[in-house]
């Protein structure tokens, strides 16, 4: 499957990537919103754990409004949960803070690392009619940060940052209706946190003409973000680099899961993360040192393999 095929296989509300009834092991994969790119890497991950275990593991692809979510699931959901959220996520969840608080629960102690995957990255989109090229420019103009995701958060907390708290209007849509917003000239923007070249972003950029903008040092160390560049020509009229910022994002399971499970899920994506990066760049970027950047265990599963391949891990992931 090409890329640009697969971005197409995101469109939909939800996918199901099954094997046949005789299939071992079946995982439920939740990841992000349709049309995004994380919802995209979990569909490529479904394929490539199907393709690399013979159909030993099925995975089941559910869009979810966010990371946010994915982590509150975890009290509910049993050995079979795969999820993904950035780390900073999970250890918040733990400690009972920022929007856990009032909503701790100990199975939030049980979550454990798999794998890391490429970082979210701040999509800060404008169409090109706005003639907005900074963020100062913002103000006065209809911008969609949808809701529930990090995104979401993420883009109201540079509008803060930035001055721009009150000063520019929110569309009360959701992120999935930002391209066709744009189109229509419903909304002069959105933002978006997703791996580069992010799906809904691509089509924004090639049917509508967009500027995405970047962040200048201090507006970058105003959010304690990670610093991130863009490559000019990622997207249609790209002719810059854009810099902007990121945040690393894992995924995760819990000790209700085996550790033969944890230890295929690990074993096969990496054996195949090569194979899916000829199709989609984002996976590209994965290395092993990205699990530098894991601050709580790892699944026992998952710390078989890095061991086997020699991979160092440190105490907090043991």
């Amino acid at each position: 499957m090409t890329f640009m095929k697969s971005v197409g296989a995101a469109a939909v509300a939800a996918v199901m990537l099954t094997t046949s009834a005789s299939a071992e092991t079946r995982i439920t994969f939740k990841s992000a919103k349709a049309g995004s790119s994380y919802f995209q890497m979990a569909v490529q991950i479904a394929e490539a754990m199907k393709t690399g275990t013979d159909g030993d593991i099925a995975v089941t692809v559910e869009e979810s409004q966010g990371s946010v979510q994915n982590v509150m699931e975890v009290r509910a959901r049993g050995a079979d949960y795969v999820f993904t959220t950035p780390p900073a996520l999970v250890g918040l969840a733990q400690g009972g803070k920022a929007m856990f608080e009032g909503k701790g629960d100990p199975a939030f102690a049980d979550i454990r690392a798999l794998f890391p995957i490429p970082s979210l990255t701040m999509h800060f989109v404008m169409s090109q009619d706005s003639g907005v090229t900074s963020f100062a420019q913002m103000e006065g103009k209809t911008i969609l940060l949808g809701s529930g995701s990090f995104g979401a958060t993420e883009g109201e907390k540079y509008l803060k940052l930035f001055g721009l708290e009150g000063k520019v209007t929110l569309a009360d849509s959701e992120l999935s209706n930002a391209v066709n917003a744009l189109k229509n000239g419903q909304i002069d923007g959105f933002v978006t946190a997703g791996s580069f070249p992010a799906p809904n972003v691509i089509e924004a950029a090639a049917s509508t003409g967009v500027t995405i903008i970047s962040l200048d040092d201090d507006q970058i160390a105003a959010s304690k973000r990670t610093r991130l560049t863009i490559p000019a020509g990622t997207y249609t009229g790209q002719t810059e680099d854009i810099t902007t910022t990121s945040l690393p994002v894992v995924s995760y399971t819990t000790t209700k899961m085996d550790d033969d499970t944890a230890y295929m899920l690990t074993k096969t994506f990496w054996e195949t993360r090569e194979a899916m990066a000829a199709d989609a760049p984002w996976w590209a970027a994965v290395s092993a040192e990205m699990l530098e950047n894991i601050t709580t265990q790892i699944h026992p599963g998952a710390i078989r393999y890095y061991k086997e391949i020699g991979v160092p891990l440190n105490d907090a992931h043991m």
